[in-house]
């Protein structure tokens, strides 16, 4: 085994509660506080001896507290965002003031797909992954010649130079876990998610989706398209440690893209876990069968990430999304009837989108009736196909490091003749108020804190956050009303 350097990983301070870190899909500031894990920078931490991660925005931790320890290391490695990326290229600069030795590298979409780019735009970042990162990763912490690591762009002699591309990954079962580096460096009660069960744990089992969704940003930038797992004896055993290693764990995420792509493997998964006693959870597509649903819920399953997206079958197909409405239902009326509970997701502004398709999403979204939603907008995020749609049609509102405003929170980026980006913004508002201010849904919501006062305080805490939430929205409508009538 080589000697390695001394390496920092970090996701660094932004936007108060902005969770863009390594594995957020969508980086934005939550309608209520809310972290996923970031996993994609724990995995390359786990195969680094000796080294640490630091997830700066659930600890709420500083740039003034983060950047000094830069002189403790002689690595260090930032995951961005495309939002984030100019906020994260000055913590770059502000690394390279308290130690000026350092080597500083940033890893994330942003820059696997924009490296030139991302190089000029970040002037103290050493050098950008390119693709899956990993071992990348772990060659320079191992003191290799930048020029002699696959998989990277860097600088010589004022110019960006762009290595070998590396193979993707398909050995998933020789990743070791990132458990120890959760343990080690992560407080875990910081960890807030709005429909998982607090304290949560998540976890991926495989990277890549075969699905094609335009607007993804992980299976077209990093992840890619074929489903590459782990082998089920695998996550077993990784699983029945983390229980023993979290015993405050109420429930585990898998957040693969989409566990349920292949039917057979997340069955036997389930049976396994069922075995082990766990309460878990994970991201579907609307479309698993009865027969699968079953087998999962049987072995403690309480409840699937559910990406509906929309409510009119031609913005499902625009969007590349592969399911039907008629299904859709099915799959719903299955959930409800296992007990399955349902967290799903809606996009407004995606191709094809207009005022009558967003009302028709607002009364699907009712009718299926999720546990709980999160409606986003529209992201075209360099690398996806959505963002070469948006660029061909005029359809860009914003650059891409304006999709977040100064408070973090989602701007419509895109404008369509007869859609605008106000329209959309302001539909969002709409969305939430008329599918959780229903009087079945608020009853629903009161029952479950009835009887839990852990679940009435969490509840309490997070309707203060959402309605502060609507506020800001309020204020920002507002605000580009003024803009719009000062410029005409």
């Amino acid at each position: 085994m080589p000697d390695f350097l001394k390496t920092l990983f970090v996701n660094p301070p932004t936007f108060e509660g902005y969770d863009g870190g390594a594995g957020a899909r969508y980086q934005c500031r939550r309608e209520v506080r809310s972290f996923w894990y970031p996993t994609w920078l724990a995995q390359p931490a786990a195969m680094v001896p000796g080294s640490r991660l630091i997830d700066a925005p659930p600890d709420d931790l500083t740039v003034d507290q983060v950047a000094p320890l830069a002189k403790e290391y002689e690595r260090v490695v930032v995951h961005t965002s495309t939002p984030s990326f100019n906020n994260d290229a000055r913590f770059a600069a502000r690394l390279k003031e308290e130690n000026p030795n350092v080597v500083v590298g940033m890893v994330g979409a942003q820059v696997s797909v924009l490296p030139e780019e991302s190089l000029k735009g970040a002037p103290a970042v050493d050098w950008v992954s390119v693709g899956e990162f990993d071992y990348t990763c772990v060659d320079v912490a191992a003191g290799k010649p930048l020029s002699e690591i696959d998989g990277l762009a860097y600088r010589k002699n004022g110019e960006v130079v762009r290595t070998a591309e590396r193979p993707v990954i398909t050995d998933m079962d020789a990743f070791p876990s990132v458990l120890d580096v959760y343990r080690r460096d992560l407080t875990i009660p910081n960890y807030f998610n709005g429909y998982l069960q607090h304290p949560y744990l998540s976890l991926y089992t495989g990277r890549g989706c075969k699905s094609r969704c335009t607007f993804c940003l992980w299976p077209q930038t990093i992840g890619g398209h074929l489903y590459r797992v782990r082998s089920v004896e695998s996550v077993e055993a990784e699983m029945a440690r983390a229980k023993r290693l979290f015993p405050e764990v109420k429930e585990f995420f898998f957040d693969d893209d989409t566990l349920t792509d292949n039917l057979p493997r997340v069955e036997e998964i389930a049976r396994r876990l069922g075995r082990i006693g766990l309460t878990w959870s994970c991201n579907a597509k609307p479309n698993v069968p009865r027969a699968t649903l079953e087998i999962m819920r049987a072995n403690g399953l309480r409840l699937l990430l559910v990406g509906y997206e929309s409510g009119n079958q031609q913005v499902l197909n625009n969007m590349k999304k592969g399911t039907r409405l008629d299904i859709i239902r099915r799959f719903s009326k299955d959930c409800r009837e296992l007990g399955i509970k349902v967290h799903g997701t809606f996009i407004l502004g995606m191709p094809g989108e207009t005022p009558e398709t967003i009302r028709e999403t607002i009364e699907f979204a009712c009718e299926m009736d999720p546990e709980t939603i999160q409606v986003s907008l529209a992201a075209p995020y360099p690398g996806t196909y959505l963002y070469k749609q948006a660029q061909e049609n005029g359809w860009l509102e914003a650059q891409s490091s304006d999709l977040v405003d100064t408070h973090g929170v989602q701007h419509a980026a895109l404008n369509y003749p007869g859609l605008t980006s106000t329209m959309m913004f302001e539909s969002v508002d709409e969305f939430y108020r008329r599918f959780y201010f229903r009087p079945r849904k608020m009853f629903s919501l009161l029952g479950g804190m009835i009887g839990d006062r852990q679940v009435m305080k969490r509840r309490v805490r997070e309707g203060v956050e959402f309605f502060h939430f609507l506020r800001e929205r309020k204020r920002e409508i507002a605000a580009a009303a003024k803009v719009s009538a000062a410029t005409e």
